[in-house]
């Protein structure tokens, strides 16, 4: 390897980016690098890494607000991609879990040599796709990412009112604004079934964010939404929910 691999780091706790910055200077000799960059959390990780690009990413998964694999995630919507190398604490089988989506890691205490091997097939290391961190996530994302011009911008999942399918993408709304995502409304159906109605084939509403249904004079009903001025036609295919609604099961 003969360019110098560009490093960030990613950990809550500061002593353990300070464990982890002290073994890279002693791999520094075999495998010359540097370090960008460090956060202690993954939003300011994204926002750090626009700016600071990075030809590898070593984080911590069990992180509070967004985890390691959340994380990798929103680092797939960044223009440079870096490889990524999970720092975890799970037991063997959740590692196993990490080798059978070919995804590497460092066991914590992480150990100089094994630390080394990453280092030096960073570089040919696999970009893991969303489908692969969603299978190994515990849980649903906390945030949407969103690229727009040159940066990423990371929606709470708590601040959208509606998720609704437009042509080839999906169209975010928030109180304040609206964001397009690349993302088909099946998956995010999956992924936050519990978080969201489904009122129509082409939307989906935030349950916490629905304040009622209105009738129109044609007989279809409109979803109402707290904070909004907006109306959302509810298909007759989906006319149940306002029933289950009014029976508090919405």
């Amino acid at each position: 390897m003969t360019a110098m691999l560009r490093l960030f780091l990613v950990d809550d706790e500061p002593p353990a980016v300070g464990r982890l910055q002290d073994l890279l200077a002693d791999c520094r000799a075999e495998v010359p690098h540097e370090v960008v960059g460090t956060a202690q959390t993954g939003q300011e990780a994204i926002e750090k890494l626009v700016v600071h690009p990075a030809d590898l990413v070593l984080t911590d998964v069990n992180m509070p607000g967004m985890n390691g694999l959340e994380l990798a995630r929103h680092l797939n919507r960044l223009h440079h991609r870096p490889a990524v190398v999970f720092c975890t604490a799970f037991d063997e089988f959740a590692v196993q879990a990490f080798e059978v989506h070919a995804l590497d890691y460092l066991l914590k205490p992480i150990r100089e040599e094994r630390l080394l091997a990453a280092l030096r097939r960073a570089r040919e290391l696999p970009h893991p796709t969303s489908d692969t961190l969603q299978a190994l996530s515990p849980g649903a994302r906390r945030y949407f990412s969103v690229a727009e011009r040159g940066r990423v911008r990371l929606v709470p999942v708590d601040a959208v009112l509606y998720l609704k399918a437009e042509l080839k993408y999906v169209t975010l709304k928030t109180r304040e604004a609206e964001y397009l995502l690349e993302e088909s409304l099946t998956q995010l159906e999956a992924e936050f079934g519990e978080r969201f109605l489904r009122i129509h084939r082409n939307c989906l509403v935030a349950r916490d964010k629905l304040a009622g249904f209105e009738k129109e004079c044609e007989g279809h009903w409109l979803a109402l939404l707290d904070g909004s001025n907006e109306k959302l036609s509810v298909s007759r295919r989906q006319s149940h929910v306002v029933s289950e609604f009014r029976r508090g099961g919405g």
